[in-house]
């Protein structure tokens, strides 16, 4: 019995080393991101009347990245993927079907997964936030912004604009779901609405399935925080309705003082996480 004790030493130790090896690694890959996006992330100055921010695209896509450090962000990726499985993140196929479903039912299974995995999508999220550079999205060209009726989706549904705004759209029944990483630290989403910098996620779509045309938005009506906000899209739930697929295309809108910018990507149902992209606002100096 004695001799067990040298043995479950020697597993302690390897898992503690393991553990310990996994942390530096994505210590070393998170800075190495950083360094990629301070290098090729890009700028832009905002004159504001009251106060002077500056809007600061703070990281790149990465497509605009070298071929060598596009497969090292397609390492971290895979990671990502493999981190969201471990989590037990994908809704079982019960969960799935609810075309008939009473909204009731939708509601309360939502709540039930909440209770059962808010504490590994947390550590999955804080996982993604490590993330330097942009899942691959496109900007959208001005001429193209008007595809997407964005500024109606939002005044149907009631949601609200301000100093900053970030709205998601998507085409189809789908439950995706926007998640803010402010500046504090803190993260908005579907289940903390309203954050402590004054942040507020206004509107949250298709918990159940009931538009093709959803949208979701996170705002700060006014004094929002200096700071990095990142913001991350997650394909929460593959609803099975007619057009409605698990590979889902959406836009993004960033409005920073009256500066828009938009973005399109496409996410798959069972994939991580997506940090879709980050900016900082700073205010400017005599210097700059």
């Amino acid at each position: 019995m004695f001799s067990l004790f040298p043995a479950a030493g020697v597993v302690l130790v390897a898992l503690l080393m393991r553990s310990l090896f996994q942390s530096l690694k994505r210590k070393n890959q998170r800075l190495r991101a950083e360094a990629l996006a301070h290098k090729y992330g890009s700028t832009a100055h905002l004159d504001q009347s009251n106060g002077r921010p500056r809007f600061v695209v703070g990281n790149p896509q990465v497509g605009a990245l070298p071929p060598l450090e596009q497969e090292a962000w397609k390492e971290r990726d895979e990671a990502r993927d493999e981190h969201y499985l471990e989590m037990d993140l994908i809704l079982p196929e019960a969960f799935l079907q609810s075309e008939h479903m009473h909204s009731e039912h939708q509601i309360l299974q939502r709540g039930t997964w909440i209770d059962h995995h808010d504490e590994p999508l947390n550590e999955h999220a804080t996982m993604v936030s490590e993330e330097q550079i942009g899942s691959g999205v496109e900007v959208v060209e001005e001429e193209e912004e008007q595809d997407v009726d964005m500024d109606e989706r939002l005044e149907r549904e009631g949601g609200a604009s301000g100093e900053v705004q970030i709205s998601l759209a998507w085409d189809d029944f789908n439950d995706l779901d926007l998640h803010l990483f402010c500046p504090s630290g803190e993260r908005i989403y579907f289940n903390n609405k309203l954050s402590d910098c004054g942040g507020i996620l206004d509107v949250d779509m298709n918990v159940r399935p009931v538009s093709d045309t959803p949208v979701e938005n996170v705002v700060w009506k006014e004094n929002a925080p200096l700071g990095t906000y990142k913001v991350g899209v997650h394909f929460y739930k593959h609803h099975r309705r007619r057009r409605t697929k698990r590979i889902c295309n959406y836009r993004l809108r960033v409005i920073t003082h009256g500066r828009t910018k938009e973005y399109k990507g496409k996410i798959k149902y069972g994939q991580a996480m997506q940090m879709v992209t980050s900016y900082t606002l700073a205010e400017l100096t005599k210097e700059d």
